[in-house]
């Protein structure tokens, strides 16, 4: 089983108020409630949204849900992404094959992507799997379970990043044409580029 965290713990200082909560088309079309929409559409049967600060803020953007989705409240989200991606991991990890991991700031990815980067991690079981255009590398990431303890271990200070560097020769990158995998949304001016992407 794959398992889809959705990091959104953050405080998304830059912008100045939860990103997971920004509309996209209506009001009801939130950054959080489109990526839930967009893994469910990609087949993925279980998602666990990370919160930190503002979390009710964030569990109201995520809409109405069903029992695919669960909460993980991370009490340490300051310390960093990696601390929220742990908490995403908590649970039944032992049931758990590999992470699909995301941020709420990516919010445009297509299901399509979603589908080639599990179909890819499925053929080649990997370590790492991500999408990639030329030197780009963007979201969601694979994290194949034998990596989880390695990821526990990491120094929360630097973070996935050094996991990532130290299997990069065995990682797959799955080439995409898929400008939503990697459009990290920080400020208000990236957000209104988004919103005008979506609308042509």
């Amino acid at each position: 089983m794959i398992r889809a965290i959705i990091l959104a713990a953050g405080a998304s200082s830059r912008i100045g108020r939860p990103k997971a909560a920004l509309p996209l088309r209506h009001r009801g079309d939130t950054f959080l409630a489109r990526i839930i929409r967009t893994l469910f559409d990609a087949g993925l049967p279980e998602i666990v949204v990370v919160t930190g600060a503002a979390a009710e803020v964030v569990r109201q953007a995520a809409g109405r849900v069903d029992r695919r989705v669960r909460f993980a409240y991370n009490a340490h989200w300051e310390v960093g992404q990696l601390s929220s991606l742990l908490a995403g991991l908590s649970g039944s990890a032992a049931l758990t094959e590999a992470a699909l991991v995301t941020l709420v700031d990516v919010p445009l990815v297509n299901a399509s992507t979603v589908r080639k980067v599990v179909h890819q991690w499925r053929l080649s079981r990997a370590p790492i799997v991500r999408p990639s255009n030329r030197e780009r590398h963007g979201h969601p990431v694979i994290f194949d379970r034998t990596l989880f303890e390695a990821l526990r271990a990491a120094d929360p200070n630097v973070g996935a990043k050094a996991v990532v560097r130290a299997h990069q020769d065995t990682t797959v990158n799955v080439p995409v044409d898929d400008p939503g995998a990697f459009l990290d949304i920080d400020t208000d001016e990236e957000y209104r580029a988004a919103l005008r992407q979506l609308r042509h």
